[in-house]
């Protein structure tokens, strides 16, 4: 590697940084004003290149042509931002922020159709920018013209947002109620069209920054969750509501980036290293180093994170005589679901991944209802668990009934390993730093080819003869899930329970009267890992396979939409949440190919319908009605 080589590629680094920058600060001026952790805001991004891409067809694609397109694109993806906010968001800004970010997703999944719908599945190559095809000459080496716009368009934006937010009014009402939102409107700013205006400014520069990508990138429907995870990445380390802090995050994540492309592969006492490799997972090893030294992000301040909903949480109660007769009117028919194999063949199939699903919510619900600490990353431990299991199969040729206690053991060993490091955060940040750790157990299952399979994964995971027919692993699928699922639900009323739940509601007095809130939070995490790894162990023998799939973003997010769908504050909602979700994905999916737009339009009516969860609901009227009696 040549000096000037090295060179070249930090300067393009330099451009990534640009087109990384501009969706972050979208990102960060939302969340600082509104609080909404916006998962839809790749959607918006990917919408940028698409629309660029056919405003350039109809246009032209001269100079005036191009350029056009990007500023009426990024507009459109704007005024699309203020309608989705006005219609959806503002109806649910007092509804806890995971909430919020459910509503997000499911935008997510109406968006993803709506573009399929469109443009249709193929990746669309726009066209180069005219003027701009060709390339410069620095250190003999060539520079593409575009991306030395790409590096000056940034700072140019950066300084735009400057002097918006310090040199105007708007921008003044802005920082206002960036630093605290009811005083701002405690003094008469309108809030609700504050929040409009910066959301539809967010959704301008997530627009502006897919649209600038277009003669670099083909348009394609996997930009949106490929771009909130780095825009995620980016805020954080940044500093959430930071749009300084933004910009040195994007800085400093493309140039190591670019740093790792340059060097390729390094040999450290006589091993040799791929830093090529990490480009897959550098931002998040980034984020994780960042966060444990300093929890706040770079230019973030701790003030900036707020404990959703502001209200106390009501307190959890043991099962009454209506929820008991439920319970045992259902494990009736779930005994019985066999017996009916013969006229819905496909029946237990369903209600093994319904089972799977169960104990995977409820081992996320442990640790972020009761316990509150938000995970993004909880298919890390799911991960851990199946394929753990299916190495001491396929590896060390032990039987089944070994992989079934190893799984979860290693799945909770790296839960301590994690947990202990994401404890020390709260909030966002920790739901920040569970994810770093999910996708750095990813990269490394996705790489490690002799032993993980890389991205074919590992096949010939089979259960033992025993429990080889459907019926009998339909039975033993529901005998691990609902001992999971009573044995989580006695933990939370022994005096460990009682103290994670102290801990969350007011650590400090739970710190004065004796309680180690960190060790118990560090505990609970291992204990949901355990249980997690088990769901991860029964999926990996139901399918008879396992791949890095089940170790991704999406497995996680799938998570947390199955708890805050059934209620947060119920124990009785990851149960019900993982039911509906698993059965509507099924039954939708098989009725049409638009089925996640159908799936998130039935998500957001539930949201608004149901805003503390299914579960959540039906309790509140149970509760309504027995206090009406006892009046």
């Amino acid at each position: 590697m040549t000096l000037s080589s090295l060179i070249i590629q930090l300067i393009n680094g330099l451009a990534d940084a640009s087109a990384m920058f501009l969706v972050a600060a979208g990102l960060s001026l939302i969340f600082g004003v509104t609080r909404i952790v916006n998962f839809a805001h790749g959607s918006f991004y990917m919408l940028g290149i698409f629309v660029a891409y056919t405003l350039v067809s109809l246009i032209g694609a001269s100079g005036f042509g191009f350029w056009s397109a990007v500023l009426l694109s990024a507009c459109a993806v704007a005024l699309l931002g203020a309608a989705v906010e006005i219609v959806i968001l503002r109806r649910i800004y007092r509804a806890p922020e995971l909430f919020q970010l459910l509503a997000t997703f499911a935008l997510v999944l109406v968006l993803k159709d709506a573009a399929l719908y469109l443009w249709g599945p193929e990746d669309l190559f726009g066209p180069r920018a005219p003027g701009l095809a060709g390339s410069v000459e620095l250190l003999g080496r060539r520079l593409p013209q575009y991306d030395l716009v790409l590096i000056v368009i940034g700072p140019v934006v950066l300084a735009l947002l400057w002097l918006l937010l310090n040199r105007t009014r708007w921008g003044t009402l802005i920082r206002a109620a960036t630093q605290d939102r009811e005083m701002a409107g405690a003094l008469g700013i309108n809030q609700s069209w504050l929040f409009t205006g910066v959301f539809a400014l967010g959704c301008f520069l997530a627009g502006l920054g897919g649209a600038l990508q277009g003669p670099r990138m083909p348009a394609n429907l996997a930009l949106d969750l490929e771009t909130i995870g780095n825009a995620f990445v980016v805020v954080v380390v940044g500093g959430m509501g930071s749009i300084s802090g933004a910009f040195l995050a994007a800085l400093l994540i493309a140039e190591i980036k670019a740093l790792c492309v340059a060097l390729g592969q390094v040999s450290i006492g006589g091993i040799d290293i791929s830093l090529s490799k990490l480009t897959l997972v550098v931002e998040f090893l980034v984020m994780a180093v960042i966060l444990v030294v300093r929890p706040w992000g770079l230019l973030g301040k701790p003030q900036a994170v707020s404990r959703s909903g502001g209200a106390s949480e009501a307190p959890l109660r043991p099962a009454g005589p209506l929820q008991r007769k439920l319970a045992f009117g259902s494990m009736l028919l779930l005994l019985a679901a066999p017996l009916m194999s013969g006229s819905f063949p496909y029946l237990t199939v369903l209600l093994v991944e319904i089972l799977i699903a169960v104990l995977f919510a409820a081992s996320l619900h442990f640790i972020m209802g009761p316990g509150g600490m938000h995970s993004f990353g909880h298919a890390a431990y799911f991960g851990l668990g199946a394929y753990a299991a299916a190495l001491v199969l396929t590896g060390l040729h032990l039987p089944m009934e070994v992989a079934l206690v190893a799984g979860p053991l290693v799945a909770a060993a790296g839960a301590l390993l994690f947990g202990w490091f994401c404890v020390r955060l709260s909030g966002v940040y920790l739901a920040m730093l569970t994810l770093a750790f999910a996708q750095i157990v990813w990269a490394i299952i996705f790489q490690w080819d002799d032993v993980t399979g890389g991205s074919n994964g590992l096949i010939g995971i089979w259960p033992s003869d025993w429990a080889a027919s459907p019926t009998a692993f339909y039975y033993l699928a529901l005998t691990f899930s609902v001992a999971g699922v009573l044995l989580l639900r006695r933990v939370l009323f022994s005096p460990f329970g009682y103290a994670m739940r102290a801990g969350r509601d007011s650590p400090l007095r739970a710190e004065a009267i004796g309680i180690d809130v960190k060790r118990v939070q560090w505990i609970a995490f291992a204990v949901a890992g355990l249980f997690c790894g088990m769901a991860g162990v029964l999926f990996a023998f139901s399918k008879g396979s396992i791949s890095p799939e089940a170790i991704s973003i999406g497995r996680s997010v799938d998570g947390l939409v199955m708890v805050m769908l059934g209620g947060l504050q119920t124990l009785l909602g990851p149960v019900v949440g993982a039911a509906v979700f698993t059965w509507l994905q099924d039954v939708i999916a098989r009725e049409t190919d638009y089925w996640r737009a159908l799936l998130g339009v039935v998500m957001l009516a539930l949201v608004l319908l149901f805003p503390t969860g299914i579960a959540g609901f039906f309790e509140r009227v149970v509760e309504s009605r027995r206090e009406g009696d006892t009046a």
